[in-house]
């Protein structure tokens, strides 16, 4: 009942490509998708919540698909990425959003959230809760499970892919770009429960020299995890990638000074009194929030925080999609019903 339809908002500075679904006259949700994912990482929910009355919107973000590729790694620092989502809003004709983040997408989501709350009709996350002094290395190593990250064994805990990139960013975004498709195959994979508990493979990225091995070795081969995308899903990724490359992606892991001191501004603003939603994955390794301190400063800082687990790795909006879809619909339900059909 409710086409997909593709837009692109153009200023001075960026240019946003997005979808959008749902009447034109409902309360905007913006969905914000990470690493290395586009708009599509949301192709589960964008009809779902535009069944519900909201106009559903899900951008490719700086750096990704049809969107703008910026040429500096400091361009893809959060201050830069939330300008491009307030402009989003401003062509969308409104004031307000709800906003939902996975992944890199959700510290976007939270920094509006700090410094903009007045653009903010509630936020929620998956995966990566809100950390209020940025999402930067110093803060996540505060939060370390030493339990299974041992300092003397994983001195950057989880994380130590974030200072691979910044030792080898030209190593890194190269190893991916090898052969997209396999790059592709091996990251979209459903959750495995017997991971959980066990130190994720991107703590030793930098002991393994890379990714996939050392001197810039691309993916092996996989076959797709149907569970996850499929064969149409794989090929969109694998495009815009491949067409794109991997710098613009990576830049969002070289800027957390940036980040902190973004952060830091809004010092008094870090209290979050909208409504706010986080979905657990139970099966995520890297962002484990279930056993360890990572969600702690959120419980902290958010005013009226509704937490749920959904049972998937990290890809969650496209392993688990209904589960996501009914988390959302009775948050939704519970905080902002006024705003259903409006």
């Amino acid at each position: 009942m409710h086409p997909i339809t593709e837009h692109v908002v153009k200023t001075d500075r960026h240019t946003t490509f997005y979808l959008a679904c749902g009447p034109e006259s409902g309360t905007p949700i913006i969905f914000l998708h990470g690493w290395p994912e586009l708009s599509i990482s949301w192709r589960h929910q964008l009809p779902v919540m535009a069944g519900l009355g909201f106009r559903a919107i899900a951008p490719d973000m700086r750096g990704y698909g049809r969107s703008r590729i910026h040429p500096n790694k400091e361009d893809y620092a959060v201050e830069h990425i939330e300008k491009d989502m307030l402009e989003l809003l401003d062509a969308l004709g409104a004031k307000k959003a709800i906003w939902v983040g996975h992944d890199w997408g959700t510290p976007i989501v939270w920094s509006l959230a700090q410094q903009h709350a007045g653009r903010c009709q509630g936020v929620a996350g998956l995966c990566v809760p809100y950390i209020p002094g940025g999402f930067t290395d110093k803060e996540l190593l505060k939060l370390a499970n030493r339990d299974i990250y041992p300092e003397d064994g994983f001195p950057a805990a989880q994380w130590d892919y974030w200072y691979f990139y910044r030792d080898q960013f030209e190593t890194a975004s190269g190893a991916f770009e090898k052969n997209v498709t396999n790059t592709v195959r091996a990251l979209f994979r459903a959750g495995d429960p017997a991971n959980v508990g066990q130190p994720a493979m991107l703590a030793s990225i930098r002991a393994n020299g890379g990714w996939f091995g050392p001197d810039g070795a691309g993916a092996p081969e996989f076959p797709r995890d149907e569970s996850v995308i499929t064969e149409q899903d794989e090929n969109a990724y694998a495009a815009a990638l491949t067409r794109n490359g991997f710098k613009g992606p990576a830049g969002w892991y070289v800027n957390s000074e940036a980040n902190g001191a973004y952060a830091e501004k809004a010092k008094e603003t870090w209290q979050l009194n909208m409504p706010v939603l986080f979905l657990h994955a139970a099966f995520d390794t890297v962002c484990e929030t279930i056993d360890s301190k990572l969600a702690e400063p959120m419980r902290v800082h958010c005013c009226d925080l509704s937490e749920e687990t959904v049972e998937s790795g990290h890809w969650m909006a496209q392993e688990k999609p209904n589960a996501v879809n009914a988390a959302l619909a009775k948050w939704l339900a519970t905080k902002h019903l006024d705003l259903w059909m409006a």
